[in-house]
């Protein structure tokens, strides 16, 4: 879906194949069971990987949420709500039934638990140059050194960068990078040790590790 924004808050529910949700320099990625709440305004374009069956909410902008994008788990209380809510036209707070839906739903988004599925870019020009490079091909293990070289930038000076401006560490972010976009091919119907060979890992167990400390859940649990 190309870029566009609206008046309302929405939320993004995948109940098959996965989306990623990207936002100026942000990135959000949802896999089955996950959701991408958005604040109203928000400028964002989608692309969607797999067979995506995709539910969606809108809610107005006075039910605001503080911050940007993010990912959170549906539980499946919220899943049922989802799908409850979605069989009606619009809910009408003046009807009681409808009134007492969306508190529950309201509340229920609110204690979802939230998901670290985000991926910042670099404000930085060099430092944006060097994650598109690494985001073009995740497999390469090409040294920040090397990159640095590529783009004008010592390595000192890109880790300082990517600190300063994703809260990460080149390593982290290389890594981060690497197990959403696994999740993508995951999505596509991959085997595990080719969505681990295609991220860069070397050994199936190390991207395991990594994708379960990171999202929680193994791979094959996608």
């Amino acid at each position: 879906m190309p870029e566009h924004t609206h008046p309302w808050r929405q939320l993004l529910y995948a109940t098959s194949g996965a989306m990623t949700v990207y936002a100026g320099r942000w990135s959000w990625i949802s896999p089955p069971g996950k959701a991408v709440c958005m604040p109203s305004g928000c400028r964002h374009s989608i692309r969607m990987w797999g067979e995506v069956a995709m539910r969606t909410l809108y809610l107005p902008p006075a039910v605001e949420a503080p911050g940007e994008c993010f990912v959170l788990s549906v539980t499946p209380l919220l899943r049922e709500l989802i799908l409850r809510v979605i069989e009606c036209p619009a809910l009408d707070s003046r009807v009681p039934a409808h009134a007492r839906i969306a508190a529950v739903l309201l509340d229920e988004i609110a204690r979802a638990p939230v998901t670290p599925r985000s991926l910042p870019i670099p404000a930085d020009p060099r430092a944006a140059a060097v994650a598109h490079d690494v985001l073009s091909g995740p497999a390469a293990n090409a040294l920040l050194d090397d990159l640095g070289r590529k783009h004008g930038a010592g390595r000192r000076t890109l880790e300082r960068l990517f600190r300063a401006d994703t809260g990460m560490s080149f390593g982290m972010w290389r890594q981060q990078a690497r197990l959403l976009h696994s999740v993508s091919a995951l999505a596509e119907g991959k085997p595990v040790t080719e969505a681990a060979l295609d991220a860069g890992y070397a050994s199936v167990s190390a991207y395991i590790a990594a994708f379960k400390r990171t999202f929680g859940c193994t791979p094959g649990k996608l």
